[in-house]
């Protein structure tokens, strides 16, 4: 497989996992790496939610999440309530979830702003190699694709076959990389129940992964990052639903993940000129934590300037 097949499987398919070699096999034991992306603009005020915050609620009156019925996870903050699934990982200490990532001068087109994300660019930097496909021409041993490609008629039935795939490749020497996608973020009206829903299918998903992987004690060496080309708008719209926003929280879970909040708690006092959250944590910071904790490399000779690896592993 060449440069530019592996950005197809990376960047658009994402159905097939793919072993990529480590620079060290000395430290860490994470072996396999699942990138999940919430398509469409992920609204993280309704999935993480200040909700002690009284402006979230001055400014969702319809799409609030009540206080009631958030998770908590402190108190000021909770997990929308089809997440429950994710909670054991959380009491478990094994999900972190980072506030505020993002970028300066975020693009609100889906197109540009995935591009951005998968190449790990500046707004203003046009590039069509994804990061780890720069990782990978940078490495001199062979990719390994699997056989066949996953079932994906449901995200749960993908999250099975990622397992599988995690186990399969146990004996590969290197890192598996699986890139999983979740469709439908794009709520611009009727947002409530369909964002539930893809929260739920997320939530379903990544426990039932969690579980296999446990059952095979392959967890410990599994660590799972989403993605998502930017958040909402912090105030909803007039049909109930969110404009394209900036800054999201992202979830990074794992046997090996330091659980816990990371970050600031939104601003919603600050919104940039359109109405959006912005950015404390730059999204590449989550790129190097991938880098160094599945290959022990430098980051900035992939990203191409340093950006620190956020304290999510435990050593």
């Amino acid at each position: 497989m060449n440069r530019r097949e592996f950005l197809s499987v990376a960047s658009v398919v994402a159905v097939q996992p793919v072993t990529l070699c480590r620079a060290s096999e000395a430290r860490r034991p994470i072996r396999a790496l699942v990138l999940v992306d919430f398509n469409g603009g992920n609204d993280g005020l309704n999935t993480v939610i200040p909700f002690a915050d009284a402006r979230y609620h001055a400014l969702r009156p319809t799409l609030a999440i009540p206080r009631d019925q958030a998770l908590r996870i402190d108190e000021r903050t909770g997990l929308h309530p089809a997440l429950r699934p994710l909670m054991a990982a959380w009491h478990a200490g094994e999900c972190a979830i980072v506030q505020g990532v993002g970028y300066a001068q975020p693009n609100r087109s889906h197109y540009r702003a995935q591009q951005i994300w998968h190449t790990a660019s500046e707004a203003n930097e046009y590039r069509r190699d994804a990061w780890l496909a720069r990782f990978q021409a940078s490495q001199t041993a062979p990719v390994h694709p699997a056989s066949a490609p996953f079932d994906t008629r449901s995200f749960t039935t993908s999250c099975k076959a990622a397992a599988s795939a995690i186990v399969a490749n146990r004996a590969q020497k290197g890192v598996t990389v699986i890139r999983l996608t979740l469709d439908g973020f794009d709520t611009h009206e009727h947002q409530a129940a369909r964002h539930a829903s893809l929260l739920a299918q997320f939530a379903d998903g990544i426990a039932s992964l969690r579980s296999a992987l446990l059952a095979t004690a392959d967890w410990r060496s599994t660590l799972v990052m989403t993605r998502s080309e930017f958040g909402r708008s912090a105030r909803e719209n007039d049909t109930r639903g969110t404009e394209h926003g900036a800054a999201a929280p992202q979830f990074v879970l794992g046997g090996a993940v330091r659980g816990g909040l990371f970050g600031e708690a939104p601003r919603l006092d600050a919104l940039d000129a359109e109405g959006g959250l912005t950015a404390d944590v730059d999204f590449r910071r989550l790129c190097a934590t991938a880098l160094d904790g599945c290959w022990n490399v430098d980051p900035a000779t992939i990203l191409g300037r340093p950006f620190e690896p956020l304290p999510l592993l435990r050593a």
